[in-house]
Order: C-alpha cells, then structure tokens, then sequence
C-alpha cells in the first residue's frame, strides 16, 4: 500500500510541476490576481460557484477572502452560491439546476463584479449559464477547469486550467492556485 500512496503523492507532483513550468498559466494567475486586487478597489465582489468537491472548493475560497487569510484585516466581499439551501433547492425544484447559478447573478450581479467557477470538465451546464449571466451584467469571469477548459474556455475572461484530466490533481491544483491568489491579492491590497 505505501507504493500506492507513493504514486498518488508523485502524480499530484507531476501534475503542480507542469503548472509550475506553464509560463502562461503563471501569467494568467498574475492576471487574475491584479484583476480581483481592482475589483475590491472599485468596490465590487468577487462570487464564487461549484458543483460537488469543486462548490466546496469555491465556498473555502471565498471564506479566504471574506474571513482572512494570513493578515488580520477588514473583511473583502466575497461569497459562494451556493450557501444558501433554501435558495438552490426552490431555483432547481421550480426551474432547473442548470440555472441556480445565473438567476442569482442575474439578481446580485453588478457591472465590475467577478465570477469564478471552478469546474475540472469546464462543461457545467449552471456554471456555463452563469458565465453567460455574468458576461451580460460586465463582470469578470474567471474559470478553473483541467486542460481541455472545456466550453468554459470560451465564456471565460481569465481561464485557469490544470494541465491534466484527473479529477482529484486537477482540484489539488486548483486550491493550490486558488490559495495562492487569495495570498497575493491579501498583500497587494492591504500592502
């Protein structure tokens, strides 16, 4: 069994390796990084959404911001989607769940807000809506997909995906970069 652990352990290297040698990825991070730093500037919030490990995924992100990250500070305004049960399950009984995502965006949205779905097929039909959504209200989109980026690729402004279609390194990579956003954009914003 230790072989086995040794294996998973070294394809989660393999996969943090690539990212690390992905110029372009990197850039991509430094983009969205200075993209949510403005955003606060201006005043606007940064949502988040997710299906499965990914809404978990999304939710401890946006607790990064809205709680804390490394400093004592005022809180940014950040929030999951998803969070509220009450909400998600009247849209997807009474509508679909295709929607639950971009009806809220529709009512909370505001030009200058950003929008980040993380989905590893970058196929979720309710993040794709609300990316369409949010593209309509002028928010940023920001996508976290594996490496195809899937049709996330084309309704996204900045898209972060994960050189790999393994699920599980494509999510690890994904709070790896999405910790490492919410570090910089904390340093950069309170200095």
């Amino acid at each position: 069994m230790n072989n086995q652990i040794k294996a998973l352990v070294q394809a989660s290297i393999d996969v943090k390796k690539q990212v690390l040698e992905s110029e372009p990825l990197l850039q991509t991070v430094a983009q969205v990084v200075s993209t949510i730093v403005n955003a606060f500037r201006k005043g606007n919030s940064v949502y988040f959404c997710g299906n499965g490990g990914s809404a978990a995924d999304a939710q401890h992100l946006a607790a990064e911001f809205s709680g804390r990250f490394y400093k004592d500070r005022k809180a940014l305004p950040a929030e999951a989607l998803h969070c509220n049960t009450s909400y998600l399950t009247a849209v997807a009984n009474d509508y679909s769940f295709d929607v639950i995502y971009s009806r809220i965006i529709d009512g909370i949205g505001k030009n200058g807000d950003v929008l980040i779905g993380l989905s590893t097929s970058g196929n979720s039909q309710n993040i794709v809506r609300a990316f369409e959504q949010a593209k309509a209200k002028g928010m940023t989109t920001i996508g976290f997909t594996g490496a195809s980026g899937g049709i996330l690729k084309t309704t996204s402004d900045f898209l972060i995906n994960i050189p790999s279609a393994d699920t599980p390194r494509i999510q690890e990579c994904h709070m790896l970069l999405g910790h490492s956003i919410c570090q910089l954009v904390e340093e950069q914003y309170f200095g």
